[in-house]
């Protein structure tokens, strides 16, 4: 007997505006969604779920679709570990994507070092990038419903990302600090 629940989701929506049919898309995959075919998916049945899955179906249909939302269990292991891949499989896929630019964020402090652009705007920036890193992928985690084989390696890769800046903004405060010292020594003692 398996354990796992799931809510599915069937609709159907007017073909035109297609901005509706991809708003209920959008919405979806924000929440982790796989799907099983046009216009049916799946998710993790929880609490938040139904909530928002109730909302979307009422959405559909106050826009003219149809909605059904059911809540359901694989006949057996071999169909839950089905469904488990398919879920894992598309979290994977947003950790490639997110180590992918990781090494964007690795090469560009590489550059900066190399280039010795050791500037507090350089700093200010690629703080902003990273930020963007662990906020995308607080993001994924949330979604990694079944422990994606990548969530490990794009953690790691994260706190190497971290330990990049702090080495680079090292950088920049010595720099900045012997530029300071360089100007007070010119105002002192004026050639």
């Amino acid at each position: 007997m398996t354990s796992e629940k799931w809510l599915v989701l069937t609709y159907k929506i007017p073909p035109e505006p297609a901005a509706r049919r991809v708003a209920v898309w959008r919405k979806l995959k924000a929440m982790g969604a796989v799907y099983l075919q046009n216009g049916v998916c799946l998710l993790p049945q929880t609490d938040d779920h139904v909530r928002r899955l109730r909302v979307l179906e009422n959405d559909i249909a106050s826009n003219g679709g149809d909605a059904v939302l059911l809540s359901t269990v694989g006949l057996d292991a071999a169909q839950e570990e089905k469904v488990v891949t398919r879920f894992t499989a598309d979290r994977d896929e947003a950790y490639r994507e997110f180590l992918g630019k990781c090494a964007d964020f690795e090469a560009e402090i590489a550059r900066e070092t190399a280039a010795r652009h050791f500037t507090y705007a350089e700093l200010e920036e690629n703080d902003e990038d990273l930020e963007k890193l662990k906020n995308w992928l607080a993001k994924i985690r949330k979604l990694d419903f079944y422990g994606a084989p990548l969530a490990a390696e794009a953690h790691e890769r994260l706190e190497s990302c971290v330990a990049l800046l702090e080495t680079y903004a090292r950088a920049v405060f010595e720099c900045q600090d012997e530029n300071r010292s360089a100007t007070t020594d010119r105002q002192e003692n004026p050639p």
